[in-house]
Order: structure tokens, then C-alpha cells, then sequence
């Protein structure tokens, strides 16, 4: 970028009135000032001092090199009017100046300022290598050119944010304001405390602009395509003045600009600034099924449209987020800051708000499960990782921090969670910071299972393996889920502590439940598929060598990922005679029109209850599970050359699966794909296929994402799909 001086007016302005100030006879001092700097006599005349002020230094205009530095910085594609560019690492500039530069009398200094801070650079005529300090060197390319480098390095730990650049001369009346400097964290420097030393790790939590968020439930994920969108015009400047309107900012200005070396802060201000329960935070949470007035958190498939609505209203919350909404702004606004982040789903989440790590669920004598209790267990939970050192720990807990923006649980007066290692969680290690206690309940919490009769407790049991029974992210390079389950708990056989610890993956049976004279398990015959019928079996074992009539209670509840089920929508009942040590197998069926309402993201909550009609001893089994929706196919007319700048041309296809007509809207977007999302009106009959083609034309080269998503209108359900495109350069 070009930036011409505009400074020659107030230039001669002030040499003018210093010529006046001379020619009064009163300017003595001003003589022994030029004395030192110029070398002028007490007898020099006004002509004589006007000639040697007009060879003055000047620079006639500045290249901030902004192709060159942004992709030696690994910054190319963020968009911002300043030069962006990473600490701990060069970057050069190009200088015009009036007259070539004269070694032996001429100087610079580079001033950088933070707001009201500032350094002040002298520019040397030798490389300094230092990562611990400013430096600044003039690289002159003849004695006769009057274009010179300089070559500017910024400490590995300077804060993060907007600077000014600015080129003053301890010679001359005049400073040059170069323009902006956006400064970010370099997980390629080792000297940062974000340095990451895998490359392709670096390119999947830094770089990469989409991901895959996990949902569902642990036997049956589902994935969410999201768009980071930190390459998105305007989107680093939104990150930048999130840290500016933050309550930290506004506090102390000075000790939040130079806390901003620390990435542990700026993740924890980070935390607080995603939900607005504090502050002027970007989005607004809401679980109540009641969206009016803003837009279903379902809706949401990135991160642009939300930074952009807070931005243009002045920094007012966004409505409305809920858990990986949160966490998937959160993921952009560090990876356009230059910490890694990645996204983690943890399924079988405990909510423990009394700190005890037992979570108590209760069960009606017929099976359905109740309201009750201030704790709860998410069927999954999205929260964010950043990898960083934590000195502040002594550096055993260097990696991966936990940082969760949804709003929960106050931490230091704010809803805001982390930075916790995940090492430190595994460890059990709760006295250390931030908020240790609270997620290791999320992925180590017991549940105890009580059935009630008329407020009494009939029976209860313990499992110890439920919560945290799988955690995951997305896979290096892979749309896969990658199991992170044995960074956050130990597994069965290991030791913490010298407790022996029980650990879960998705094939444990929580459906399989016995006492002293009756077993019960409840078995999904196939994976439940939106659309069809739900099909499952109850087995009921007789452990005793007397016959026994027992009956069965079985119900469905709908539920939200987060809260207890509603009230049931389907149920049976049935009375069964066992021989002494029989089994019998109960088989049952929910027709789709019984849960055709269920909206999007909605789980069911299947239980059955067996009881001794002679004992009244009663066992309990349940399982919690999500249907599968239909998928949305995407492919490409010419996927082996896709180049940057070049229009392709995609075709979005989906059968309807049902029995019954459909419609509803189409949205097609991509984050360096698309300006802005497509949208396709759709009707279709039972079995009627569609097909629509979508014109895109790749902005930068590398790995982009493709997504589909239909709403249906006379459904909750969304309909989704995606696509990975790899751009070459053109």
C-alpha cells in the first residue's frame, strides 16, 4: 500500500514560523538547538538555515508490502485495512525518501503506538535478531537511491492489537504516519506462547476456516457443518474491537492493552465477550423453544453473520446461541487471532451445580422421567480448546485449555470458563485456575438413577461411567471424529490418585439394568432413521427358580439436548408371566407419525420399567438416542481442477424419504466459495428427487467446505450436508 505524504503544507507552515521566530532576534535557543542538529553557526543567516532545513530527510511515501509480509506471516486472506502480521517474526517496509539516505548524518526513529502507549525505534543500519524487543534496520539498496527497507521486528510476546505506525527524524519538524499494524499471536515462533510445533496442526486450528461440530449422542453423532469465516471481509477488525469493548478494556485500559501479551488473558476476556450476560457480549443464550424476535439457534451455519449483526448494531447481543454457537464464534475469533482452537463435543455433559459429582435423576414406577433436581446431563456439549504455554502454572500444564463461552457458571464475577488444562482435569487437580472443579464434573460426574412412588424412592442404582462417556473434535485433515476421551479422564485399568476409574466409550449398553430377582434390557433393533419407525425390544429375565408375574411399563419422551424430556407421546403397558429362570423378549414399535412434530435436535428418551407385581422390586432401563436425518448430496462438475477465480459449478441433489409431501428452504454457502448464502425455495413429493445447480467461483486456494441445509416447513427437522473442496492456485 502506497500512502503519499501529506505533510509539505504543515511542513513549511512550521518552517515559516520558525524563520519569523529567528528574524525577531529572539530565537537564541532555537540557535543552539540547530547548533546541535544541523551544525549550524549563531552567525548563519536566514538563507543559509533555510537551505540546510529544505535538504532535510523527508519521506515521500511508504510500501507496506502487504502481499510479501502477509504471506511470509501466514495472514494472506485475513482481511483488514492494516498490515497484519504476526509478533516475533520481520516484516519490511519500503521507504521513498526526498534525497538518497546519508549514513553518516541522517536518522529515523519507527514510533509504534497502542493507543496512549508507544515505543519509540531508532532504525539501525545492523539486523537485530532479538525476539524480546522491538528493533528496527534500514537496508539501502545504492548511496545514490532514494528508496530504502526497513525491516521491523516485534517482540514474541508483545500484546495483541491494532498499532500506528509512524516515521519521525530527531532532525526534522515533521513526523509520516505510515498506517495500521494488526498484530496477532504466531504459533510458528517458538519464542510465542502459542507456538505449535506439528504444521499440519497449525493448518487445521489456525488457518482452516470450517469445521465439523458433533452433536447427537454418543452411538449416533451427528455432525454440523460451520463456517469460521475468519477470512470473511471485516471479520478481524470485529475480533480487534471485541477486545477494545470488553468490561477488562473499559476498567483499566492500560493494564488490558499490556495483559494482551498473555494469550491466558485474552482467551479469558474472549469467554466472557461470546455471551452478552455481562457485558455488550455478541450473542444472547436461550433454551425455552420460544425464538421470536430473533433466529433459531439451528439456523445459524457460521460465524460471519453473527460478528457482523453485533458490529453493526453497535454491539448488541445476537439472538439467540446456544452451546455450539458459542463455541463456534469463539473458535473464530482465536484462530483470527492466531491462538489454535478447535472445537470439542462432549457427550453425556453433567451440569453439577451443588459441586457434589453425583447427578440424581428420577423416574416415575412407570417409566418416565422426571423434572426434578437443579443438575442436569446434556446429551452433549460444545466448548472450545486453545493451545497455549501456561508459565503461570509452572509449564507442567502446557497444551490444551478448556475455554467454554456459554453461559453457565460465573468465574472471577463473569460467565465465562477457562483457560483449564486438560491435563489438570485428568489429574484431578481442582486447586488449580480457572474453573477445574466445574469441568471435571462434566466429564466424571456419577448418576445416581432413583424410581419414585408418591415422593418415595422405590429403588435406585449408580452409574459410574455414563458422563463424559465420549468426547471428540474434528480429525487432523479428516471429517472424522477424532476420540480425545483419554486426555480428559483415565480409562478402565488406569489409576488416578490410586483409585481405580471407569471410563465409557460409545458401545457401553446403558440400556441393560438388573437387581436381586429381575434383569431388564432394552435393545434398539437399527439405528432410528428420520422418517421411519422406531423398532426396539425389551428382554426380561426371571433370575429366581420361582415363576414370578411381572408387568412392563414402557414410554417416549421428547427432549432437548440440555433439559429433562416433556411429557410422554408414546407408551405400552403389558403384564407378563416367567417361568423360574425364564427370558422373554418384548418387541415394541413407534410409528413415525407419533414423533413426526419433534423439532430439530431433539432427542428421545426411551424407558422401560419391570415390576415383581409379589415384591414390587421394579428395574429401570433407558436409553437416550437421536434419529438420523436423510443427507443432502453435493458434488462437483469438475472437481479435479478447481482453480481460484474461476467460476464451478456444484449440484445439490436429496430424494425426499417420506411418506408424505415436503417443502421448505434451501441455503447453500461456503466461506470463500460464496459472496453470501444461496437460497432455494423446494417442494417435493414422496420419493421425488432434486436437483439444483450452484454457481461459485473459489476466492483463495486450499481446503473450503460446501454446505446445504433444508428447513422444512411443516417440520422442525433440518436437513443438512456438505462437501470439502480443495482450490489450487489458478
Amino acid at each position: 500500500m502506497l500512502l503519499r505524504l501529506c505533510l509539505w503544507q504543515n511542513w513549511f507552515g512550521h518552517l515559516g514560523r520558525l524563520l519569523n521566530f529567528l528574524a525577531d532576534g529572539s530565537g537564541s535557543e532555537v540557535y543552539i538547538r540547530l547548533e546541535r542538529i544541523y551544525g549550524f553557526k549563531a552567525n548563519s543567516n536566514q538563507r543559509q538555515i533555510q537551505d540546510r532545513l529544505m535538504d532535510a530527510l523527508r519521506v515521500q511515501y511508504v510500501n507496506l508490502e502487504q502481499i510479501e509480509n502477509q504471506q511470509l506471516h501466514k495472514t494472506d486472506g485475513l482481511s483488514s485495512d492494516a498490515l497484519v502480521v504476526r509478533r516475533g517474526q520481520p516484516f519490511k517496509l519500503t521507504l521513498v525518501f526526498n534525497r538518497p539516505y546519508r549514513l553518516n548524518r541522517d536518522s529515523l526513529v519507527l514510533r509504534v503506538e497502542l493507543d496512549r502507549l508507544f515505543n519509540d525505534i531508532p532504525i539501525t543500519l545492523f539486523k537485530n535478531s532479538s525476539q524480546s524487543q522491538w528493533a528496527a534496520y534500514l537496508q539501502q539498496g545504492s548511496l545514490e537511491s532514494t528508496k530504502a527497507s526497513v525491516h521491523v521486528t516485534c517482540p514474541a510476546n508483545a500484546p495483541v492489537g491494532v498499532y500506528q505506525l509512524l516515521l519521525m527524524s530527531p532532525a526534522g519538524p515533521y513526523s509520516f504516519k505510515v498506517g495500521q499494524l494488526a498484530l496477532l499471536c504466531n504459533p510458528w515462533c517458538p519464542a510465542d506462547s502459542v507456538y505449535i510445533s506439528d504444521e499440519s496442526q497449525r493448518q487445521e486450528y489456525v488457518r482452516n476456516d470450517f469445521g465439523l461440530l458433533y452433536q447427537g449422542t454418543a452411538k449416533n453423532i451427528n455432525f454440523r457443518p460451520w463456517s469460521f469465516d475468519q477470512y470473511e471481509r471485516g471479520i478481524l477488525d470485529i475480533c480487534m474491537m471485541m477486545l477494545q469493548v470488553s468490561t477488562e478494556h473499559k476498567r483499566n485500559w492500560r493494564s488490558d492493552y499490556l495483559n494482551r501479551a498473555d494469550p491466558v488473558y485474552i482467551s479469558r476476556v474472549v469467554s466472557a465477550m461470546i455471551n452478552s450476560n455481562d457485558d455488550c457480549g455478541v450473542l444472547l443464550g436461550n433454551w425455552s423453544e420460544d425464538y421470536s424476535g430473533g433466529v433459531h439457534p439451528s439456523e445459524w451455519t457460521g460465524s460471519r453473520e453473527i460478528l457482523k449483526q453485533w458490529a453493526q448494531t453497535r454491539f448488541s447481543p445476537v439472538k439467540y446461541g446456544q452451546c455450539w454457537v458459542f463455541a463456534g464464534v469463539m473458535c473464530t475469533v482465536m484462530r483470527a487471532l492466531g491462538i489454535p482452537a478447535r472445537v470439542v463435543t462432549n457427550f453425556d455433559s453433567a451440569h453439577d451445580t451443588n459441586g457434589n459429582l453425583v447427578i440424581e435423576e428420577f423416574y416415575t414406577e412407570t417409566g418416565e422421567k422426571l423434572p426434578r433436581g437443579q443438575d442436569s446431563i446434556w446429551n452433549f456439549h460444545v466448548w472450545v480448546e486453545c493451545w497455549m504455554k501456561r508459565a503461570d502454572l509452572g509449564g507442567s500444564f502446557d497444551g490444551w485449555q478448556v475455554l467454554d463461552p456459554t453461559p453457565q457458571e460465573r468465574s472471577g464475577g463473569m460467565f465465562r470458563c477457562g483457560p483449564a488444562p486438560v491435563k489438570a482435569i485428568r489429574e484431578k487437580r481442582m486447586d488449580m485456575p480457572f474453573d477445574i472443579p466445574f469441568i471435571y464434573a462434566e466429564v466424571n460426574a456419577d448418576v445416581c438413577v432413583c424410581i419414585v412412588r408418591q415422593g418415595q424412592v422405590m429403588s435406585s442404582s449408580i452409574d459410574t461411567s455414563r458422563v463424559g462417556s465420549f468426547i471428540c473434535t474434528k480429525s487432523l485433515g479428516s471429517n472424522r471424529p477424532q476420540d480425545i476421551t483419554s486426555t480428559y479422564k483415565y480409562g478402565k485399568g488406569e489409576r488416578e490418585g490410586g483409585k481405580e476409574q471407569g471410563m465409557a466409550t460409545p458401545a457401553i449398553d446403558n440400556g441393560n439394568r438388573t437387581a436381586k430377582g429381575l434383569s431388564v434390557m432394552l435393545s434398539l433393533l437399527k439405528a432410528p432413521v428420520m422418517g421411519g419407525n422406531i423398532s426396539f425390544s425389551v428382554t426380561v429375565t426371571n433370575k429366581e427358580g420361582t415363576p414370578k408375574t411381572v408387568r412392563e411399563h414402557v414410554n417416549a419422551q421428547a427432549k432437548s439436548y440440555n433439559r429433562s424430556p416433556s411429557d410422554a407421546f408414546w407408551d405400552a403397558h403389558n403384564t407378563i408371566q416367567l417361568a423360574a429362570n425364564e427370558s422373554k423378549v418384548l418387541q415394541h414399535q413407534i410409528s413415525y407419525s407419533r414423533y413426526a412434530g419433534l423439532g430439530d435436535g431433539q432427542l428421545i428418551n426411551l424407558a422401560a420399567v419391570v415390576m415383581d407385581v409379589a415384591t414390587q422390586e421394579s428395574v429401570l432401563a433407558s436409553e437416550e438416542f437421536n434419529l438420523t436425518s436423510p443427507v443432502i448430496n453435493i458434488r462437483i462438475a469438475d472437481e479435479v481442477s478447481i482453480v481460484a477465480q474461476r467460476q464451478q459449478v456444484a449440484m445439490v441433489t436429496f430424494a425426499n424419504p417420506f411418506s408424505e409431501p415436503v417443502s421448505g428452504v434451501l441455503t447453500v454457502a461456503g466461506a470463500g466459495l460464496l459472496d453470501d448464502k444461496v437460497l432455494f425455495n423446494v417442494a417435493l413429493q414422496p420419493g421425488e428427487n432434486m436437483e439444483i445447480s450452484v454457481n461459485f467461483t473459489p476466492k483463495m486456494t486450499g481446503v473450503k467446505m460446501l454446505h446445504a441445509s433444508l428447513r422444512l416447513n411443516d417440520s422442525a427437522a433440518v436437513i443438512r450436508g456438505f462437501r470439502t473442496i480443495t482450490v489450487q492456485p489458478a
